[in-house]
């Protein structure tokens, strides 16, 4: 009786997720078009709208952390869609520009951090970039975000934990988007130097943990509450950095592995010792998240998150095509039986176009 009524939470929780967040992020991101119609043509421009047209689903998969508080949803999303397209948008920078220059991609990110900071701070982002005249775009991403921190009461008890998830994001945009003969060492040399704090985990585990935006959503969401403690602060924070984040992005690359062959892409994956491991090592990312995830408050809310990742990259066709559904159903199967209903969903919503 208990797993029915939770798996019937679950999917009230998804369907309010998708007829009334999805709307909201789907708002913002049209604002940020409209901004961009005014923006002067060239290579930025083309990368701004680029990348809001092919990673919308981050700006969707991001905003969940919305229901966490539905008082504060509109908030919440604005912000959150802000700063993952702040992401998203410098991720393509330092792609396809062909700039490999690490000071280009740390002055870059440094909107990055400004967005989590309202202290009064104006940087020239492009001050070392190829190109450099968006029209005030990055910057009003920036505006944005902080006007969006106003709404949340004790955003400055977690300011320094969401600045420091930032910083740890942003080291990894500089290093992984260095030419290929000098990023792994300089990946490497990095975790050395956090390695005492993170001794059950490799050096790419670590990476991919800095990958994520989530840790710095939730505690936005988090933050929404008056009576936040420091207590509930450290949990979240050893929950989501390293194992939900690490899950997250361990579960895009697994899903990538063939499309970052083809390109010569870098992809974390790939230092497995094979299959095997690969897959015993996402299972134990899973336990590990589902774990931390028993011990805080709204637990329900943050095992929906972490089933929810593995319903929506393993119901993503590229499963199939690469040979992957055997070791995608372990991974269903090692996280409870509702996780089931949550991939059905997922797969629902990609055959009528939603995600």
């Amino acid at each position: 009786m208990l797993d029915i009524k939770k798996g019937a939470w679950q999917l009230n929780t998804l369907t309010r997720f998708v007829t009334r967040v999805f709307p909201l992020v789907d708002r913002e991101l049209n604002k940020w078009k409209k901004y961009l119609e005014s923006c002067p043509p060239g290579e930025l421009k083309e990368q701004a709208l680029a990348s809001i047209r092919d990673k919308r689903f981050h700006c969707q998969g991001g905003s969940i952390f919305a229901l966490y508080q539905p008082s504060l949803m509109e908030p919440l999303v604005s912000t959150i869609v802000a700063v993952q397209t702040i992401s998203d948008y410098l991720d393509n920078l330092c792609d396809r520009v062909g700039c490999q220059e690490e000071r280009a991609f740390r002055q870059l990110h440094q909107a990055m951090m400004d967005s989590l900071n309202p202290s009064p701070l104006d940087f020239s982002y492009y001050r070392y970039y190829t190109h450099g005249e968006d029209g005030g775009y990055l910057k009003a991403l920036v505006r944005a975000s902080r006007e969006g921190l106003q709404y949340f009461p004790s955003y400055g008890r977690v300011q320094g934990r969401c600045l420091k998830l930032a910083s740890l994001y942003s080291d990894l945009q500089v290093y992984k988007h260095l030419p290929l003969e000098v990023r792994e060492d300089k990946l490497r040399e990095w975790f050395g130097r956090h390695r005492e704090e993170f001794p059950h985990i490799y050096w790419w585990e670590f990476s991919a943990a800095t990958g994520s935006t989530l840790g710095i959503f939730m505690l936005l969401a988090a933050s929404g509450e008056k009576s936040l403690r420091e207590e509930e602060i450290n949990d979240l924070v050893e929950a989501y950095f390293p194992w939900i984040g690490g899950l997250h992005i361990l579960l895009d690359y697994f899903i990538d592995q063939q499309e970052d062959r083809t390109h010569r892409d870098l992809n974390f994956v790939s230092y497995y010792g094979g299959e095997e491991e690969c897959l015993e090592r996402l299972k134990y990312f899973l336990r590990r998240s589902l774990e931390k995830a028993q011990n805080l408050s709204h637990s329900d809310f943050h095992q929906m998150v972490i089933k929810g990742l593995l319903a929506m990259y393993l119901s993503d066709p590229k499963v199939d095509k690469q040979g992957l559904l055997p070791a995608a159903g372990e991974l269903l199967k090692e996280a409870g039986p509702d996780s089931r209903g949550m991939y059905r969903f997922c797969k629902g919503l990609r055959q009528v176009g939603i995600l």
